[in-house]
């Protein structure tokens, strides 16, 4: 067990200064980081990859900046993965709970915030958010392929910074069926209004 052990270490640098890690050593480390932060990962599940909440995004930035320093050894490889490890069971955690807690949920991600009702624009909203017009403009066109506001039943600056835009809906055309004579030909008259 002991010679097992001592082939872990040699290969991956352990207890050695980052600066005498050989090319080989560096990167049987970026391997194995790698594959624990992906398993890690799974196991915590995939809720945070590709979301964009601030929520979610911190715990890229942190998992990221703590892996790399296992791979270039300014922090302990395996004390790294377990640390990681714990980040994102702490991630479920509070996911679990803003799940459970509409109140907890408020203060770990917000809330939605209505833009544009009725087709009237909210301008303290936009302010609040330093929402142009040009950007709100964009947002309608790319999602809600609308042109112009009076369009919008609701647009909201979602949770996770996106707009949400939902159109309009017309007024159901009423169709009006008048025979003109028995046998000869019905007339449809399509009223919009």
């Amino acid at each position: 067990m002991g010679e097992i052990w001592e082939t872990i270490r040699d290969a991956f640098a352990l207890g050695e200064a980052p600066q005498s890690f050989s090319t080989i050593e560096m990167s049987l480390r970026a391997i194995l980081v790698y594959l624990a932060g992906w398993a890690i990962l799974r196991a915590g599940g995939n809720r945070f990859l590709g979301r964009e909440t601030a929520f979610d995004i911190v715990l890229g930035f942190v998992l990221g900046s703590t892996l790399s320093r296992a791979i270039n050894g300014s922090a302990p490889l395996f004390v790294t993965l377990a640390a990681c490890a714990l980040l994102v069971l702490l991630h479920q955690t509070l996911a679990w709970l803003t799940y459970r807690s509409h109140r907890f949920g408020l203060v770990m991600k917000g809330r939605a915030e209505p833009l544009i009702q009725e087709g009237e624009i909210i301008e303290h909203n936009l302010r609040r958010h330093q929402i142009s017009r040009g950007d709100l403009e964009e947002a309608l066109r790319l999602n809600g392929r609308v042109a112009e506001p009076g369009q919008v039943q609701e647009a909201r600056f979602e949770r996770n910074g996106d707009i949400s835009v939902l159109e309009k809906k017309g007024k159901e055309p009423k169709i009006v069926e008048v025979q003109v004579r028995e046998g000869v030909q019905v007339v449809r008259i399509e009223i919009s209004g």
